[in-house]
């Protein structure tokens, strides 16, 4: 009895087993395509973002000589602005005390003609009499006078 029962379960359960199990192999094959699919996609996409950091990275690198570069040229540019400066101020600090230098020669030059006309003066004080002094005046008048009969003949 038990065979027989086990027998015809077995006939009329078998096509409707039999379509299931076909049916889910089918749905598990399909499923099992989808995720070679989904995995192959996933991949390439890692693959692509691998690629895009790779670039990234190497433009980080190329962006970072390029600032240092320039950080260097900019530092070089402004020592040298520095230096020009400097040198400027040191050839107008010099110009300046050579100026400076010149005023006071002259300056002392003048002063001490002022001192030497003044001891003159003073020496001639002293040792020039009256007489000398009535002769002087005698000369100078004897040349100015013809002068200024030639001044005011021409006038």
């Amino acid at each position: 009895n038990f065979v027989l029962l086990i027998a015809v379960i077995f006939f009329v359960a078998r096509k409707p087993v039999m379509a299931y199990l076909a049916e889910r192999r089918t749905q598990i094959k399909d499923d099992l395509d989808k995720a070679a699919e989904l995995l192959s996609t996933a991949e390439a996409r890692q693959a692509e973002i691998q690629a895009r950091l790779r670039d990234l990275e190497a433009q980080l690198e190329e962006i970072q000589e390029l600032s240092k570069q320039r950080a260097e040229e900019e530092s070089e540019r402004i020592l040298a602005k520095a230096r020009a400066a400097a040198e400027r101020i040191q050839s107008d600090a010099l110009e300046a005390t050579a100026q400076e230098l010149l005023r006071a020669q002259r300056e002392l030059r003048a002063e001490a003609a002022g001192l030497a006309v003044e001891l003159a003066g003073e020496i001639l004080k002293e040792q020039v009499v009256d007489a000398d002094r009535q002769r002087l005046l005698d000369e100078f008048i004897t040349r100015v006078e013809p002068r200024s009969d030639n001044q005011t003949r021409g006038a």
